[in-house]
C-alpha cells in the first residue's frame, strides 16, 4: 500500500506536493461538499467534477476549491484548501 501511495504522490502535480490527503478527506466530509454539489447538479453530485473546459489544470482546481472556501465562509487555511484540491485531483481530475 505504501508503494502505491508513493507512486501516486509522485504522479501528482507539484502544487499538491505537500498536501495532507487524510486532512483533505476529512475536510470534504466535514464541510459537506458532496451535499452542496448534489444541490447544485443533482444525482450524486459528481457531475460537478466534469464541467466542459472549466477546470483544466491543477492550479484552476485549487482556485475553485478556494472559491468555495470563500463563498461558503468555510474558514480553511491555504494548506487545507490545497489538501482538499489534492484529494479531488486524486479521485476525479487526475492532473499530472
Amino acid at each position: 500500500m505504501t508503494a502505491t501511495f508513493s507512486v501516486w504522490a509522485q504522479a501528482q502535480p507539484a502544487i499538491f506536493k505537500e498536501a495532507d490527503y487524510k486532512l483533505g478527506e476529512k475536510l470534504i466530509a466535514d464541510s459537506k461538499c458532496v451535499a452542496c454539489h448534489v444541490s447544485k447538479v443533482g444525482g450524486n453530485g459528481s457531475a460537478i467534477y466534469k464541467p466542459q473546459g472549466r477546470i483544466n489544470n491543477a492550479s484552476l482546481l485549487r482556485g475553485m476549491v478556494e472559491q468555495c472556501n470563500t463563498e461558503l465562509n468555510l474558514g480553511m487555511f491555504p494548506e487545507e484548501v490545497t489538501s482538499v484540491a489534492a484529494v479531488l485531483n486524486r479521485d476525479h481530475y487526475k492532473f499530472k
